[in-house]
């Protein structure tokens, strides 16, 4: 009764507020895991942190994102030569975009109507017509690409090739090479600052990330990892993700079993966290609390909370994890 009584002398304003916080509920968000072994789509609910579903698709999928309007699901199945598309509503495969050989890692324009796929076997970006779901064109690159990013504003995307080792650097208007970064071995993934002015690029048999001004092309400074314990080769840094405020980058770090968190302003270190086995690939959830990291060996994924900087869950997925994306909503 003390408690009732309290609540009576409450100022109208502070208990309506207070009503508020208590019923609010969290964001809830969908994300999706390419087991690249087992040939298949781990669905996670990020409320509950439980695997909710499974989606069988076609042989070797490894990159994976979803359409800008959020109902579909793209995945690139390698060994099939071919971008599968998924109806999140159903999970149901309703059809295929046409890459070239091998598609590996993929990247949509602002506006989600242009899709640029890398193809690892044959030295190609494939450009594909996202609404009518046809091939456009293509651009050569070097041997063995991988990595897509592209610039805030659309403009310049950027491919990585793993054994030519540069970042491409390809106008999009012209869909021609408007200069070529050398970086350290097999580079891997291509990711920008949110507002534009550093491009991050993961090399993973150098051992470094680059730090590339998009302005003059060339490579402005290079991260390296000294984990004690560990030989210098087990340090692989491969999935690269950069907080939207450009203060905090998270880079995985393949078979050395950590996340290094760095300063984006400075380009320091701050600290490894302790992953599952052979991480790969990242993703925040849209309000950036959280981050998944896919275990390939360990055949889990890493849930880190953004804030407190360590894992909170440990979620079971499919064979050889290898990428994740995460719903808007």
């Amino acid at each position: 009764m003390q408690a009732m009584t309290s609540n009576l002398h409450m100022p109208f304003g502070l208990a309506v507020l207070l009503a508020l916080v208590h019923i609010e509920p969290a964001h809830t968000y969908t994300a999706y895991i390419s087991n690249e072994k087992s040939n298949t789509v781990t669905v996670i609910d990020t409320d509950k942190w439980a695997v909710t579903k499974t989606i069988k698709v076609g042989q070797r999928p490894r990159g994976i994102e979803l359409t800008r309007d959020q109902k579909f699901l793209l995945v690139a199945v390698g060994d099939d030569d071919t971008v599968q598309m998924i109806d999140v509503a159903t999970g149901e495969i309703v059809a295929t975009l046409p890459s070239g050989p091998d598609p590996e890692l993929f990247i949509q324009d602002p506006a989600g109507k242009m899709l640029y796929v890398a193809n690892e076997n044959d030295n190609t970006v494939t450009i594909i017509d996202m609404e009518t779901r046809t091939r456009l064109g293509e651009v050569q690159v070097g041997v063995e690409p991988e990595g897509m990013g592209l610039s805030p504003d659309g403009k310049i995307l950027v491919n990585t090739s793993e054994t030519t080792n540069m970042a491409h650097f390809i106008d999009t208007a012209t869909r021609e090479i408007v200069a070529n970064v050398l970086v350290d071995a097999r580079p891997r993934v291509a990711e920008f600052k949110k507002d534009g002015s550093e491009l991050w690029v993961s090399s993973e048999i150098g051992g470094t990330v680059s730090i590339i001004d998009p302005v003059k092309r060339e490579v402005r400074k290079k991260i390296s990892f000294d984990i004690p314990g560990l030989r210098r080769e087990a340090i692989q840094p491969v999935g690269v993700r950069i907080t939207d405020d450009g203060k905090t980058a998270f880079v995985a770090l393949g078979p050395a079993n950590r996340v290094a968190v760095i300063d984006a302003a400075t380009h320091t270190v701050k600290r490894y966290l302790l992953v599952g086995q052979r991480v790969w690939q990242l993703a925040f959830t849209p309000d950036q609390k959280y981050l998944l990291a896919t275990n390939g060996v360990s055949n889990d994924v890493s849930v880190i909370d953004v804030t407190a900087l360590k894992v909170i869950k440990t979620i079971q997925v499919g064979e050889l994890p290898w990428g994740v994306a995460i719903s808007q909503k």
